[in-house]
Parts: C-alpha cells; structure tokens; sequence
C-alpha cells in the first residue's frame, strides 16, 4: 500500500480528502493518506512545491498565479480535478448589518444585486474586506459582485485573512466584512458577531473553489498513484453528494483532528441551510456546495482562462499571454485518463464560454449525455475562452 501526504486547510470543502480517508476510498485504490492540517494558503502552496506534502486541497486561482509568474518560483503545479464548487458567503459586521436592516434590506440571502446596492448605500468610505488569499475564488466573487453594484476600485480594501480566524479579524475591528468559505461564516454568526450577507453561488452560480494540486513532476513520474488518488477523491466525492450522507459527512469533519467544533455548524454549509443571522434567521441556500454533482469535479480549461484574464488585468500582465500560461495547468487530459474507468461523465471538449448555462442542463458526453451545473453570473457576464493550443485540448 503506497502512503501520500496531503495538504488541507480546515474548511468544509477538504471533504473529499477526509472521507476518502476514512470512508475507506483510498484503501480501495491501495493508498494510505496522511492528511496534514496547514494553517495558510501560502504554506500549502510552499509546502507542496517544496516536496513536502505530495497534494494539496488548494484554492483553484493559486496555480493559475503561479502559471503566470505570480508567486515563488517552483516546480510546475497542475489542478487534476476539482474538489468543490461554491461553499462560501460574505459575512458583514453587526454594525453595518443594523444599517442594512435600518434601510429596509430583508436578508434574504439570495439576490446579489439586491444585497449589493443595499450595502452599497450604507458604507461611506472604504469598506475593508477580508480574503482568505489574494489568488482565491473569494477574492474573485468579491471584485465581481462589488464592482458590479457600484463599488469602485477604491472603495475596496482587500485583507487576507487565514479562514479559521477570520471571526477574530471581524470582532477585533481589523475588517468590517469577509467572503470565506463554511464553517467560518456560521461559526462568526454563532459568536454573535457577524451577519450573513450572501452565498457565493449567488453571484456565480457555480463558482469553483476548491482543487486536488500536484506537482506535475509527480504526475509525470508517479502515474499510478495518481490515478489512484484521482479515483479515491473522485468516489468521496460521489458519496458526498448523496443528501443522506451529508449529516455522516459533518459528523467526520467536526472531528477535533479535522474542524474541532459542533457538527451541527458543519452540517450547516454541507445542506445549505445556514442561520444568517444572530437572531437565527434560517435561510436555505439550493445549491451551496456541490462536490460531484452536474460535472463538478471536470477542470475545465476556461475557468482557467478566465481567472488567469482577471488576475492579469488586476496585475498589468498581458491577458492573452497569462491565458494561454495557465491553460495547460488545468489537466483535463489526466481527468480523462484516470477517471475515465471509474465511470466519470466526461464532456465532449475540455472548455466553454462560461456563464452561458442559466438552468442545470443536459449536454452530450464522450459517452451518451451528462447533466452540467447552471454557472450564471447574476450580472449576465459571459467569457469566451481563446481556443488553446492542440497539445492543451
């Protein structure tokens, strides 16, 4: 049995990992996980880059910061598949959540324009926002949401913030609002400290979040054990996504060696149904989190595009050139290859203009037909992709 050491960060969204641990998943393909609990997104990007941990849950922008030469410099890594779409929100103080209320606003905990022109009326200079990272898919759905409902680029001042204290940035006054993923906005909630604002999906309706990250040295040279990994983390996946598995799923990761706290707070983001408020305003939220459902694992090369164009622009890189960088990044090749027997769908192209899919939809597959995940932003963007080359396809 080969032995890996993988890299998470205590969020929801390292499920995968966990319950292909200890569901037994990963004895099944002949692999015994170490999982190492990291404390920032910085680490895990250090430590798998340096050798030490074999795979990382990762936020998905951090390979395509590096692809573009937006971080230190390190051996090639390469997003095999994706561990989680959505599982965020934005959490804002009980301050500014009184004056949204004084104003009338309902949390509803649904309408992203909404929510953003109310808070767009209460704040009167900069509003400082706390990031788990500045290459994060929170980071992404905080720029778009904002921007598109009147912040402009100086009403915002990011702060990165490590998820599991970004409670403790809020009632310390070091922010005034963040976008993180569960359990850390519940857990600020239940400290009585922080308001629910918005889920991320409903600014994107599928925003991706999470990645499995490897060294493309170790793809290269350790095939087997990562089609191994692959297929483990692709079946927790599968089992997580049964409704009734979910309370099983939040008893695992409420576990001390993993969350460390109640699982009814982790339960939460795994139903999405999420006290928003400390007056315990219920609000249920379809489709918070998804780990394989609607083609969510499939890493798609125009996501990588579109996050690559964003940071470029943010940055004063070439767009064009950061695209085609970090396309390759984005291995749908090795999805295909190793996933491909454990009966994943797979789609018949390996990108698509992104924001186009208003409704769940079926859509042909390699082999007959697959149902993808609605993915509208709820500003209508769209992206088209620039084709890539034939050796990224």
């Amino acid at each position: 049995m080969s032995s890996l050491r993988l890299g998470y960060i205590p969020l929801i969204d390292a499920a995968p990992l966990i319950v292909a641990h200890e569901m037994g998943f990963a004895a099944e393909e002949g692999l015994r996980f170490d999982i190492v609990r990291l404390n920032t997104w910085a680490q895990s990007r250090d430590m798998l880059g340096a050798g030490m941990i074999d795979a990382a849950h990762m936020l998905m922008p951090i390979p395509v910061a590096q692809a573009i030469g937006l971080g230190p410099r390190m051996p090639a890594l390469d997003l095999v598949m994706y561990l989680s779409h959505g599982g965020q929100a934005f959490a804002v103080n009980t301050d500014i959540a009184a004056r949204l209320r004084a104003e009338g606003y309902a949390f509803d905990f649904a309408d992203a324009r909404r929510a953003g022109t109310a808070l767009r009326r209460v704040i009167k200079g900069p509003l400082r926002v706390g990031v788990p990272f500045m290459f994060s898919t929170q980071l992404e759905l905080t720029h778009h949401w904002l921007r598109a409902c009147g912040f402009a680029p100086e009403d915002l001042d990011l702060r990165t913030v490590p998820p599991p204290m970004m409670a403790d940035a809020l009632a310390a006054g070091e922010v005034d609002a963040f976008c993180v993923g569960e359990p850390w906005p519940s857990f600020a909630v239940e400290r009585g400290i922080a308001a629910l604002l918005l889920p991320g999906p409903a600014v994107w309706a599928a925003p991706p979040e999470k990645g499995l990250v490897l060294r493309r040295d170790f793809t290269e040279t350790r095939g087997a054990e990562t089609g191994a990994l692959m297929r483990a983390i692709w079946r927790a996946g599968r089992w997580l996504d049964e409704p009734d598995h979910r309370g099983a799923a939040a008893e695992i990761m409420s576990r001390t060696e993993y969350l460390d706290l109640p699982s009814e707070l982790a339960e939460r983001g795994l139903t999405g149904r999420l006290t928003v408020t400390p007056r315990g305003e219920l609000r249920q939220a379809p489709g918070f989190l998804a780990f394989h459902s609607g083609g969510a694992s499939f890493p798609w090369k125009s996501q990588a595009a579109l996050i690559a164009r964003n940071i470029a622009l943010r940055h004063g890189l070439d767009p064009m050139a950061a695209m085609r960088a970090a396309m390759p990044h984005f291995r749908t090749d090795l999805y295909r290859q190793h996933l491909r027997s454990a009966g994943a769908a797979l789609p018949g192209a390996s990108l698509r203009i992104e924001g186009m899919i208003d409704a769940d939809r079926t859509v042909p597959a390699e082999r007959g037909q697959m149902v993808l995940r609605a993915d509208r932003f709820f500003d209508g963007f769209v992206f088209d992709p620039p084709t890539p080359d034939s050796s990224e396809s």
